[in-house]
């Protein structure tokens, strides 16, 4: 890995910080715990190094005060999160005999979703090189609509970054949902889906001709997460790469994605293609950077499986795994 970037350069992660009731090791017992995958990537991309900006609405309750504590403790910049008077959002979380998490939610009328556009001025100032957003955060109004115009703003003066991460039970129908991605897709520059979110965005679609097709819709970087498979990525002048995943004991997959994505823009990040004076460089990425980037985002991804949670790897963590 390269040396990190000028301190100064912030990546911005915009969305929801809510909080995950997760099956404790005790059977019968539930355990709270930070959650929401903008603020996964926030915390990803801080213990990976990168100064990370959070843009959360984070209600001002017991479980907004501990999701505050837990994004400071791993030096997320609080600085813009909103001291919201709604209650906190919770994610209940199922998990497989496999380790694989389903999420049911309770959002109705909670802290992330209500946004207003003089509560996110000055959010991506100069110092912002990339913003990332996604999730909930871009289909759940009232907010929504905001965060998509923040988007649209800062595309001018930073990398755009996405993951659709859908959520079935609170989008609706996935054809209204497919319109909004594409739109989202005309301004991003990185962007990262899972096969499972296609399955549903785009049924019986294979992840390759996504990848052409999304890539002829604006972005730079297309890259499909495949599980324990691994990751097919493209860009937009033409290369297609595949990784195989990396053998891990699954405990559980929470959170993975988020830090294949924070790894992923924080290893955008080393290499200097973030910002809008890089994104001819970003566009033109070659097959081996691109190749060594993945292979980063597929370890901080086992790495997440093999321990309890949204717990993404620190810089060293991802070093050792990396060279073990």
């Amino acid at each position: 890995m390269k040396s990190a970037a000028p301190d100064q350069a912030v990546i911005a992660v915009a969305g929801e910080a809510l909080v995950d009731i997760v099956p404790a090791p005790a059977e019968g017992y539930f355990e709270f715990a930070p959650g929401g995958s903008p603020a996964n990537v926030a915390v990803g991309l801080s213990r990976l190094g990168v100064p990370a900006r959070m843009l959360a609405r984070i209600a001002d309750d017991l479980l907004g005060v501990r999701l505050r504590a837990h994004l400071e403790s791993n030096g997320v910049d609080l600085g813009h999160v909103v001291r919201a008077q709604e209650p906190s959002s919770l994610a209940l979380v199922e998990l497989s005999e496999d380790g694989q998490a389903t999420y049911d939610f309770r959002i109705s009328g909670t802290a992330d979703w209500q946004w207003t556009p003089d509560e996110l001025s000055g959010a991506v100032d100069g110092s912002v090189v990339a913003v990332h957003s996604g999730s909930l955060a871009l289909t759940a109004e009232p907010g929504a609509t905001v965060l998509r115009e923040l988007l649209a703003k800062a595309a001018a003066t930073a990398t755009i970054s996405y993951d659709p991460n859908c959520r079935p039970l609170l989008m609706g129908d996935p054809a209204d949902v497919l319109r909004g991605v594409h739109e989202v897709l005309g301004t991003a520059d990185v962007v990262k889906v899972s096969d499972e979110d296609l399955r549903w965005l785009v049924p019986d679609t294979p992840p390759g001709q996504v990848v052409d097709d999304w890539l002829g819709r604006g972005p730079s970087i297309v890259a499909v997460t495949l599980g324990a498979d691994g990751v097919l990525a493209g860009t937009a002048t033409g290369i297609r790469t595949t990784l195989p995943g990396r053998a891990v004991d699954v405990v559980d997959t929470v959170g993975a994605g988020d830090s294949f994505t924070a790894a992923l823009l924080a290893g955008l990040h080393r290499r200097g293609l973030l910002g809008p004076g890089a994104r001819t460089a970003l566009r033109d990425i070659d097959v081996v950077t691109l190749d060594e980037v993945l292979e980063e985002c597929v370890t901080a991804a086992a790495i997440t499986c093999s321990r309890r949670g949204a717990n993404p790897p620190t810089a060293a963590e991802l070093e050792a795994a990396a060279h073990g």
